[in-house]
């Protein structure tokens, strides 16, 4: 079996370490830089429990060395996409799964409403373009449970959480998707099969959403974010007005935000994903995490004004950064 990953960056490299510890499968990687080099040097690599765990890799530049593959996972960081999903033609057949593991919103989930309106949603879609350069029928919904970082170019270090989610973006349970639960679970991951990928995402999102752009505004870790009572105040109004945004889309939240606070407090000290883009300079995934839900909020109409400062908030922060390069249309 022929597996890409695109996007090494933490999670890209966590699945692509796994799944090459089955030595049925070759796992080849589309890389650039550092990432490249290191991949074809040293091949995968994944520190956990105190153990290294090296595999082979082929690592290219373009989709067209590699050809067509069996499964694709995208794990790229949202600012790549645009740049990246027309490239990948090369990879994919009819038979291919592609399989979308990212933050926040991917860019198929509001394909049905896109298509009535007729009007793409800009932070995750731009004119369509995403969703034209990846064929539909071949899309499968991931959801990663799980905390790992990039220690250095090819470097993968796994520091928490195991937990995989995995299902069709129309629902319901299909063949295809056992087949990639069940070879998830055999190279190590606790995947389930999910008859509702999209409630998933969207319940993800909705705990993520306050700690990603308040830590990349503070430079917080997630402890200290829920340690203050106002901004702990402020997280839940935000959670509030998103959880009646789900239920408008039929992703419905059945929890309160306090009770989502204390699970998110059993991780401890940790820094998001966005806070470690701005540490590295990198651009910030607020479009798929934020932007998305403040254009959702147009869309429908409805008023929700802690997303909209927050969003407003976060924004400015990363465009005076030089962190967002999205332009309003």
């Amino acid at each position: 079996m022929n597996i890409c990953i695109v996007g090494v960056g933490a999670i890209g490299g966590f699945i692509g370490a796994r799944l090459a510890t089955n030595h049925k499968f070759i796992v080849n990687a589309l890389a650039r830089g550092k990432s490249l080099a290191a991949l074809n040097k040293h091949g995968w690599r994944l520190e956990q429990e105190g153990e290294l765990i090296q595999r082979p890799c082929v690592a290219v530049e373009s989709a067209s060395d590699l050809g067509v593959q069996d499964i694709v996972v995208i794990a790229l960081k949202t600012p790549s996409l645009s740049q990246v999903l027309p490239t990948l033609a090369p990879l994919i057949d009819e038979n291919t799964l592609v399989i979308s593991a990212m933050n926040g919103i991917p860019w198929w989930f509001f394909r049905d409403l896109e298509t009535q309106s007729n009007h793409p949603f800009q932070s995750v879609n731009p004119k369509g373009a995403n969703g034209r350069a990846i064929p539909y029928k071949n899309i499968i919904g991931l959801v990663v449970h799980a905390a790992a970082v990039r220690s250095e170019p090819g470097i993968i270090q796994h520091k928490a959480g195991n937990r995989l989610l995995i299902g069709e973006p129309e629902g319901g349970k299909s063949d295809r998707v056992q087949a990639l639960t069940d070879i998830l679970n055999k190279v190590g991951f606790d995947c389930n099969h999910s008859s509702s990928i999209r409630s998933e995402i969207w319940y993800k999102l909705w705990g993520n959403m306050t700690m990603n752009p308040i830590s990349a505004i503070t430079g917080a870790t997630v402890d200290n974010i829920l340690q203050d009572p106002l901004v702990r105040k402020y997280c839940s109004a935000v959670m509030n007005e998103a959880a009646i945004l789900g239920e408008k889309i039929g992703c419905q939240i059945t929890e309160d935000p306090e009770s989502r606070h204390k699970v998110t407090e059993k991780l401890g000290a940790i820094k998001t994903s966005m806070l470690q883009d701005v540490e590295n300079g990198n651009a910030i995934e607020l479009d798929s995490i934020l932007g998305i839900i403040y254009e959702l909020t147009q869309r429908l109409e409805i008023e929700s004004p802690n997303i909209e400062s927050l969003f407003g908030l976060t924004r400015l922060f990363a465009t005076t950064k030089g962190l967002y390069g999205r332009k309003e249309t």
